[in-house]
């Protein structure tokens, strides 16, 4: 039965993960504002990072939300040194898009506000599973 039930959780992060994939989609395309595509984007991103992970690790981590935080926070750092240009990938459309190119704080804040909804999250349904 554990087995049935821990592909039951991978299957569950799978279809979060594609369908957080597909918001961040229409987002980039569709939405051009000052509020949702910049901060709720960011404040997505990190959890698509996390339920996409959950795929395998489906019985999670603890620290998994820190560990997303500073992956993503790292990543944010890298776009204030221009790893882009600096790894010769500064035209490469891809690249700019899956490191991004321009630092922002806020969007550190919104990684945090993030990995924070998600480990919050995840001490509510642990409780909820305790007798």
């Amino acid at each position: 039965m554990t087995g049935d039930f821990e592909m039951k959780k991978r299957f569950f992060y799978l279809i979060a993960t594609i369908l957080l994939i597909a918001v961040e989609v229409l987002i980039a395309l569709y939405v051009h504002d000052s509020f949702v595509r910049p901060y709720i984007g960011d404040v997505l991103v990190v959890v698509v990072i996390y339920t996409f992970v959950r795929i395998f690790l489906p019985d999670g981590c603890r620290l998994l939300p820190l560990w997303v935080f500073l992956f993503a926070a790292c990543v944010e750092g890298l776009q204030a040194i221009h790893i882009t240009e600096k790894l010769g990938l500064a035209d490469n459309r891809f690249a700019g898009v899956l490191i991004g190119g321009t630092f922002d704080i806020h969007d550190i804040l919104c990684y945090a506000i993030g990995c924070a909804a998600v480990f919050i999250t995840e001490i509510l349904l642990r409780r909820r599973k305790m007798p």
